[in-house]
């Protein structure tokens, strides 16, 4: 009995170590860890007062661009010990330049560390909300702005909640509501480590109104960039680790129901929309390992990907840019406006590129 009892667990230990070896190769093979791309460059100019990352950009139709700046997050570098900043850039001035935006109102300025951005136009009277995650001491809420040209951002309301625990990135639907995600399951590092390594796909974009809060969807592996089609039908959600981006269409209720999911070969963060097109844009990681490991002498690159008819059968997914980190490390968005492309990143700086 003693030497089967003994034969058992060595069977056990056995399977867990060949377990832990398949999980820590699939960790490898998810984060592209050897994955090295040629540079396709565009005609680009860096963008000036962007020096600590635009881990965030989103653009209105009037070509009034929003940039969230200076992002302190998990294990990313991070060289500034100043409080985040928002900007607002004219994409229609002939010499396009960030101004940064005054905030006013109740917010703790000290501990403003911006991430995902979202912009919500009231049809009553046009007036421009700006929806801003935030992670105060490492935290998550959310702050409301109402946006007052030139340069103010008035402080509305913090908003807070049990299921808005690790939050990325925010698409507003309303004056008060919105869609955000959270990039993880579990408030632990440990515990999401291990999440990744088992492939349990748990992580959750949540929706929030004053009426009620609720988990939508989930079955994300890590639920990061959100946002909204022109016609506001359709919900895009990028989960980072599958290397997907995944379609809901919206119902009555708020009510998100899976569509399809389209596969883009990389890591990609957040999704901005071209207001004319619909194509989808997404600033992305060629290789997570250089990012998570980050090197000066082998810096982490960025990837601009671009999809046409994401709802046909056959959408076009397409490589816009890409560079090896001499350029712009780590590339976390892709916003465009009339022939101009705008890159963010997670914490070097932004990119103004000529498309035509």
């Amino acid at each position: 009995m003693a030497v089967m009892k003994k034969a058992l667990v060595a069977a056990g230990v056995v399977a867990l170590a060949a377990f832990m070896v398949h999980r820590v190769l699939r960790l490898k093979e998810i984060t592209l860890a050897s994955r090295e791309l040629p540079v396709k460059h565009l005609k680009c100019h860096y963008l000036q007062n962007i020096d600590y990352g635009a881990e965030d950009i989103t653009i209105l139709k009037d070509g009034l661009a929003f940039l969230s700046t200076g992002l302190k997050y998990l294990n990313l570098p991070s060289f500034s010990d100043d409080p985040g900043k928002m900007y607002v850039l004219d994409l229609l001035h002939p010499m396009p330049t960030p101004v940064e935006l005054q905030i006013k109102g109740e917010l703790d300025l000290s501990s403003f560390n911006p991430h995902g951005i979202s912009v919500y136009i009231d049809e009553a009277d046009d007036s421009v909300y700006l929806f801003v995650v935030n992670h105060p001491q490492m935290k998550s809420q959310v702050e409301i702005f109402k946006y007052v040209p030139e340069k103010t951002l008035l402080h509305l309301k913090t908003i807070t909640h049990p299921l808005l625990h690790s939050l990325n990135d925010i698409v507003a639907v309303g004056v008060e509501s919105f869609y955000a995600t959270n990039i993880h399951y579990f408030n632990n590092e440990a515990l999401n480590l291990m999440a990744t390594l088992l492939g349990l796909p748990w992580a959750q974009v949540v929706y929030y109104s004053p009426e009620e809060v609720r988990a939508a969807p989930g079955g994300f592996m890590s639920a990061n960039g959100i946002n909204i089609s022109p016609d506001k039908r359709y919900i895009y959600v990028s989960d980072i680790i599958d290397h997907e981006i995944d379609v809901f269409e919206r119902k009555e209720g708020e009510q998100l129901v899976y569509l399809k999911s389209v596969g883009v070969g990389t890591l990609c963060d957040n999704i901005e929309v071209d207001h004319r097109t619909g194509d989808i844009w997404l600033g992305c990681h060629p290789n997570a390992m250089k990012l998570s490991k980050f090197d000066p002498e082998d810096p982490p690159g960025s990837e601009i990907i671009r999809i046409k008819d994401i709802h046909s059968e056959r959408p076009v997914v397409s490589q816009e840019y890409i560079d090896d980190g001499r350029v712009i490390m780590a590339s976390t968005v892709a916003a465009i406006y009339e022939g101009k492309l705008l890159i963010g990143s997670a914490f070097h700086k932004a990119l103004c590129c000529d498309l035509k």
